[in-house]
């Protein structure tokens, strides 16, 4: 039986590296938005017209969800997007090579310059069981607590029994 202390030592420890890793990749991607737009492009796969929205969403959605890991705000939530985007990200990556596409990865901004590869695709990985973990262990609060913690109070009046109907019967 584990103590709770180290329940939630694991959850810190799972809390920084994933949603630190997030915030520090989504500001590395903003840092220069051009490059990291360029990536996007040189994947193929997503329409010219789309390309900025793509590359300016994405961080943005690195940074909220990895902040609120870090934060431990919509736990399990924010681990569940970091899960969906590691998904995609991996996906992302395997078509790229199955293509025989040699680009850069854009993963952690212009940081390197790596190239895709088998390590990003076990960094990807490494994310997705970390995160997928993170939400599997974590215990978001339902609304009706956190609604009942900022003391508010059910006004309405319990619904009263409904009344049985009988009928009566004719022969």
């Amino acid at each position: 039986m584990k103590s709770p202390t180290v329940g939630c030592c694991i959850n810190g420890i799972l809390r920084l590296l994933v949603g630190g890793a997030f915030v520090f990749a989504g500001v590395l991607k903003i840092a220069d938005p051009a490059k990291f737009a360029l990536d996007v492009s040189n994947y193929r796969l997503v329409p010219h017209e789309m390309i900025n929205l793509v590359a300016i969403l994405i961080p943005w959605i690195e940074i909220t969800a990895g902040s609120f890991v870090l934060a431990g705000i919509w736990l399990r939530a924010a681990a569940l997007v970091i899960t969906g985007l590691t998904v995609m990200f991996f996906t992302v990556i395997v078509s790229a090579l199955a293509r025989g596409l040699n680009i850069e990865c854009g993963c952690f901004g212009t940081m390197g310059g790596k190239h895709i590869g088998l390590v990003n695709l076990a960094i990807d990985s490494t994310l997705f069981i970390l995160a997928a973990l993170l939400a599997r262990r974590s215990k978001d609060c339902p609304a009706k607590e956190i609604f009942k913690e900022a003391g508010a109070q059910n006004t309405a009046p319990p619904p009263a029994p409904a009344a049985s109907l009988k009928l009566p019967i004719r022969l």
